[in-house]
């Protein structure tokens, strides 16, 4: 498992640890995404985010882990939902797409830890996450529901939570619902 020196767990005012997540696409069509390692179980495939660090923006937070983590730097996009996780460990996660423009040979996790990446179509992805790690295949559905099939725009069903971000609670055996922010996507 990783740790890192110094690391302070940040909290919302709810309880709620602040982790943020970047589904990472090779293009703008957003059919490969690429999954991480998990440094818990090596041989699973998760989607690379992490805990927010005090006096960090959510996007900043996305950007360093998939740096950290996947080894990639990338044009940051729409942000896709804030997703809560209640089950085993209550986090509030905030998932942006990140179109991948710079992918290094060697990177921070995969020197310390032996971390892997791999490409996935979304499908694929889908079913690898849904076993042992259900939140991060919502991430994806999500993904999937918001996009039109014909220019790529979604609109704007309800309107958004108090704070201008969709929110999303995300259960093992549910899908979750939830409102979306009008944006480009594929």
């Amino acid at each position: 498992m990783k740790l890192k020196p110094n690391q302070t767990r940040t909290y919302d005012g709810e309880g709620f640890k602040k982790r943020a997540a970047c589904l990472c696409f090779k293009n703008d069509r957003e059919e490969e995404v690429l999954l991480v390692s998990s440094s818990r179980h090596p041989d699973q495939w998760i989607v690379p985010g992490g805990g927010m660090e005090p006096e960090e923006e959510p996007c900043g937070a996305a950007v360093r882990e998939v740096f950290e983590e996947a080894g990639v730097k990338g044009k940051l996009g729409r942000l896709l939902g804030v997703f809560e996780q209640n089950q085993d460990r209550k986090h509030r996660t905030y998932v942006y797409v990140l179109t991948v423009t710079e992918t290094l040979e060697a990177w921070e996790d995969s020197v310390n830890i032996g971390r892997k990446r791999e490409w996935f179509t979304v499908e694929e992805a889908i079913k690898v996450l849904q076993s042992h790690k259900p939140v991060h295949a919502e991430y994806l559905r999500r993904l999937q529901l918001n996009c039109s099939p014909t220019n790529g725009n979604s609109i704007l069903q309800t309107p958004p939570a108090n704070d201008n971000y969709p929110h999303y609670s995300a259960t093992a055996s549910t899908p979750s619902t939830g409102s979306v922010l009008g944006s480009s996507c594929r």
